[in-house]
């Protein structure tokens, strides 16, 4: 028999602390997946092994976007509690692991295991919102939790840099412990749970072909037009090999007694249109994350901190729409909300694709709260219209698939924009005038192109006209949220029981 449960907390005072406690957790997880940007030099020097450091970003992001689904469907099964300790614990381990790594591929292993255990905490936390706030509180705390993954990307990579200049990048993994701990003793103490007893069966081949196939399709993702080509053999075969995989998913969830991931998340409009949407926020994110600061460094020609706090303005503008999206949605339904949203994405993109090549700091700052504010009324609306049509328990694999829709566009966003960009800066390189041609870097630094000279004029134009093509490609896909919305009814909320009428 296995044990499912239901939360039993209500008490303001009780809910305090593990919203406090889900925060903690999921800011070290989005921490940890930029703070290790700086410290690259300072771990090659130590480490070795320079040719495989991209592999640090990309096995935590492979890792935590294939368990998500496997999470929200235990979540379902075992209660949420269990779940998210077994997550943080994970994550822990994998950042002891880390802080003691003695080599390059023993560091990579170890951060495999941190993104195990970070998949867990990313749907888990906002399936714990879903069960201890009411409906007219959930955008507002949602939007607290959803804006520290944009928070991360600004004090992420000063975090690291500071660790690894004063300290020892080692405790960039070690300052984890303490913090992890102290999540973890506030969702002891805090959370409780009734236990209902049921026959539960575990689907073995379900999960093990969605982890290999998603596994396969993501390294595709993340490593086509790196590693290797996107028309290599090696390309290919990964891709086809993942997409078989997930074939054959599908076939074994038809017959599955207790499939891992049900087909009816496929079959409703609201799920398909709210993750649609996710899908599209999580693109969106990485676009604006990575090549908003490399605009405003190696275009406008600022120092990494005030292209941080350019970035920030999309973190401010995020929860502040969040909360509005809450007053919103009980007058005029989630859709209609999260349309509203979606003008102020599609604005905030446009604005952002139009940035001049000398443009002002405050100019993209301004931009970035635009899409900001769009972000925050579309992403709380649609997760929670996700969460309210269905019930406790389902609410775990509907999160768990939402969650890991927006994983998945960012992993899309990373290859997609990063293919955009490298293509035109080669384009651009390649047929760089006669005087620069011969001194061109061969990697180009952002940073460090502002000595007035014909080389570096021309690759801050080269570096314009990459993050320009990346901005124009994120216009399409801010519409695409018009239409991702528009797949889902126009249904209000009940406030009483927190569902769709």
């Amino acid at each position: 028999m296995t044990q499912v449960a239901r939360s039993a907390v209500g008490l303001r005072s009780e809910r305090g602390p593990i919203l406090g406690a889900i925060m903690l957790s999921t800011a070290l997880v989005a921490l940890d997946s930029t703070i290790i940007a700086t410290a690259v030099p300072s771990v090659v020097a130590d480490l070795g092994g320079f040719s495989q450091f991209p592999w640090l970003f990309s096995i935590y992001l492979l890792t935590q976007a294939v368990t998500v689904p496997l999470y929200g469907k235990f979540a379902d099964m075992f209660g949420r509690k269990p779940v998210m300790l077994f997550g943080i614990a994970v994550f822990l381990l994998g950042s002891v692991l880390c802080g003691v790594a003695w080599s390059m591929p023993v560091l990579i292993a170890a951060r495999a295991v941190q993104g195990i255990g970070a998949g867990a905490v990313q749907p888990i936390s906002m399936t714990m919102l879903g069960d201890l706030y009411t409906l007219e509180e959930r955008a507002r705390v949602q939007g607290y939790v959803t804006s520290i993954w944009g928070g991360a990307s600004l004090v992420g990579p000063a975090l690291g840099g500071v660790f690894a200049e004063y300290v020892s990048w080692r405790w960039i993994f070690f300052i984890n412990l303490p913090f992890g701990i102290l999540a973890v003793l506030m969702i002891v103490r805090k959370f409780a749970e009734r236990i209902e007893r049921r026959e539960q069966r575990i689907d073995y081949a379900g999960s093990a072909l969605l982890t290999i196939g998603l596994s396969l399709v993501l390294l595709g993702l993340l490593e086509g037009g790196v590693a290797w080509a996107w028309n290599s053999a090696p390309s290919l075969l990964i891709f086809a090999v993942g997409v078989a995989m997930l074939v054959a998913f599908g076939f074994v969830e038809r017959k599955a007694a207790e499939p891992v991931l049900p087909l009816w998340v496929f079959t409703s409009r609201t799920l398909i249109g709210g993750n649609l949407m996710a899908l599209i926020v999580g693109a969106l994110m990485m676009g604006l994350s990575s090549y908003l600061p490399t605009f405003v460094q190696g275009v406008i020609g600022t120092g990494a901190l005030v292209a941080g706090f350019a970035l920030a303005a999309m973190t401010i503008g995020w929860p502040i729409a969040a909360t509005m999206s809450g007053h919103a949605y009980l007058r005029i339904g989630l859709r209609n909300t999260a349309l509203i949203g979606a003008v102020f994405v599609v604005a905030g993109a446009v604005l952002i694709g139009m940035l001049p090549a000398r443009a002002e700091v405050w100019q993209a700052a301004g931009a970035a709260f635009v899409l900001g504010v769009g972000l925050g009324l579309t992403s709380s609306p649609s997760m929670i219209a996700v969460q309210s049509s269905v019930g406790w328990e389902r609410r775990g694999v509907a999160t768990g698939t939402n969650m890991f829709s927006r994983s998945l566009g960012s992993a899309v966003g990373v290859a997609v924009f990063g293919a955009i960009a490298n293509a035109t800066l080669a384009d651009r390189f390649a047929h760089a005038p006669a005087g620069v041609a011969g001194h061109l870097p061969s990697n180009v630094d952002a940073t460090g192109a502002y000595d007035g000279s014909p080389v570096a004029v021309f690759v801050r134009g080269a570096l314009y006209d990459a993050t320009h093509n990346v901005f124009a490609a994120m216009i399409f896909v801010a519409v695409l949220s018009v239409v991702a919305l528009l797949l889902m009814p126009g249904n209000k909320v009940n406030r009483d029981v927190g569902a769709l009428d």
